[in-house]
C-alpha cells in the first residue's frame, strides 16, 4: 500500500540555530520531513522543517572518498568524458549539498548530486582540479572532530558512523502498534549490532501467556505496570534496541511510566490521518503541547500515513537521521543519558538535579554528617 512517512525530532536540548536542507526522496520511497525544535524546556515550540532522507546520483565503482581530520577528499574518473578541461567542469557546493557536472557535446552532464552529505561542509573553502583521468574535490567540514564513513548521508553510512554518536546509548521504540514497532527496531538492532529486545516477549515467557490473554484477565493496567517493571530492569542496559508495548496496555502510552525510558533514545512510531507536510506537523504540535500522550516525551516523532513492512528500513534510516541532527545539535546527550542512569533514573529528565535529590518529594537530601 502507498504510505507517507513525517518525522520530527524534538530533543529540547537542541540549539535553535540549526538549520537543515531541503531533501527530494524520489518514488516509490515514502517522503518524510525532520521537525527540530529551539531549547526550551517544554515541547511547546515552534519547530524547524526540513526533508530527511537523502537521494543522491552516483556509481560507487567511480569515485573514491578519503576523510583526514578536518579535510577530505573526493575522487571522481572523468575517463568516459574524453579531453576534459577545468573549463568544463561544474562544482556547486552547499552546506550539506554538492553536484558536479561536466560539459559534453556543449551542455552539462551530472556526475554527481547529493542532496543530503553526510554532515555539513564549508562549502566557501571548496577546491577542487583535475589529476590526469581524476577530478579532485577537497571538502571542509563545518565540525573537524566528526569522523565521516562515506560522502552521503545514506543507511550504511549512518549505521557505520552511530558508534561515535550513540557512544552505546540504547534506543527504545514506543508507538501504538507493538507489530511496527517490533519491525523498524528489529532494522535498528541489525544495523547497528546492538542486541534486539522485546519486552513482549520477555512479558510472555514470564507470564506463560499471551499479552491478550493477560490483559483479558487482568485489565491494561496491569499489564503496563509489568512493563514498567522491565523497563526499569533493562535502564541499565547499554547497545540494545528495545521493542515497547503498544495499544492501552502499553506504558509508553502513561506519561507517568517514563521515568526509566529517559535511559536512552527513544523514537515515537506514530500512525497518523495527516495525508501531507503540513498537516503532520500540525498533528504533532497539538500532541506535543497537550502532553496527552507519555509518546510526547520521545526525543524523535516518526509520522505514519499507513504502513507497509517493506518501508520499515527507511523508517529506520529516518529515526537514526533524526537522532544524529540531535546528538550533533547537543553532543553532550549520550554523556547526558549515561548521568541519568548513574543517578538512578529518577525521572529528572532532562533538568538533571544533582546528587541527593528525592524525586518523591522533589527536594534535596541533606548530605549526612559522619
Amino acid at each position: 500500500m502507498a504510505s507517507s512517512i513525517f518525522f520530527f525530532s524534538q530533543n529540547p536540548f537542541i540549539s535553535p540555530q540549526l538549520s537543515l536542507p531541503k531533501i527530494s526522496l524520489s518514488s516509490p520511497k515514502p517522503t518524510l520531513s525532520l521537525l527540530t525544535p529551539p531549547l526550551t524546556s517544554n515541547n511547546a515550540a515552534r519547530r524547524l522543517s526540513c526533508k530527511a532522507l537523502s537521494t543522491f546520483s552516483l556509481n560507487p565503482s567511480n569515485y573514491e572518498f578519503s576523510d583526514a581530520s578536518s579535510e577530505m577528499e573526493l575522487r571522481l574518473q572523468l575517463g568516459g568524458s574524453g579531453d576534459v578541461s577545468s573549463r568544463d567542469i561544474f562544482v556547486d557546493a552547499e552546506d550539506s549539498y554538492l553536484k558536479i557536472g561536466v560539459k559534453q557535446s556543449g551542455s552539462f552532464v551530472t556526475l554527481l548530486e547529493i542532496n543530503q552529505l553526510y554532515e555539513k561542509i564549508k562549502s566557501s573553502e571548496t577546491i577542487w582540479y583535475i589529476d590526469e583521468d581524476q577530478l579532485v574535490v577537497n571538502l571542509k567540514k563545518q565540525d573537524p572532530n566528526m569522523k565521516w564513513p562515506d560522502i552521503v548521508e545514506s543507511w550504511e553510512s549512518l549505521t557505520a558512523g552511530a558508534m561515535q554518536l550513540l557512544k552505546g546509548t540504547s534506543i527504545y521504540i514506543v508507538g501504538d502498534s507493538t507489530e511496527i514497532n517490533d519491525k523498524v527496531a528489529r532494522e535498528l538492532a541489525v544495523g547497528l549490532g546492538y542486541t534486539p529486545l522485546s519486552t513482549k516477549e520477555l512479558l510472555e515467557t514470564f507470564a506463560k501467556q499471551s499479552i491478550d490473554l493477560w490483559v483479558a484477565a487482568d485489565g491494561s493496567e496491569s499489564v503496563a505496570e509489568a512493563e514498567s517493571a522491565v523497563l526499569e530492569n533493562l535502564s541499565s542496559h547499554v547497545r540494545a534496541v528495545t521493542v515497547t508495548l503498544g495499544g492501552l496496555h502499553g506504558a509508553a502510552r502513561r506519561a507517568d511510566k517514563w521515568r526509566h525510558l529517559y535511559a536512552g533514545f527513544t523514537v515515537w512510531l506514530s500512525q497518523s490521518e495527516a495525508t501531507d507536510e503540513e498537516s503532520a506537523k500540525e498533528e504533532a504540535r497539538k500532541h506535543i503541547q497537550e502532553g496527552s500522550l507519555g509518546y510526547s516525551n520521545a526525543d524523535v516523532v516518526v509520522k505514519l500515513h499507513g504502513w507497509d513492512a517493506d518501508h520499515a528500513k527507511t523508517v529506520a534510516q529516518a529515526s537514526l537521521s533524526a537522532l544524529k541532527q540531535a546528538i550533533m545539535s547537543d553532543k553532550n546527550l549520550p554523556g547526558k543519558k549515561s548521568l541519568y542512569i548513574r543517578l538512578g533514573c529518577r525521572g529528572d529528565w532532562p533538568e538533571i538535579k544533582p546528587p541527593g535529590w528525592d524525586p518523591s518529594t522533589g527536594a534535596q537530601v541533606p548530605a549526612t554528617i559522619l
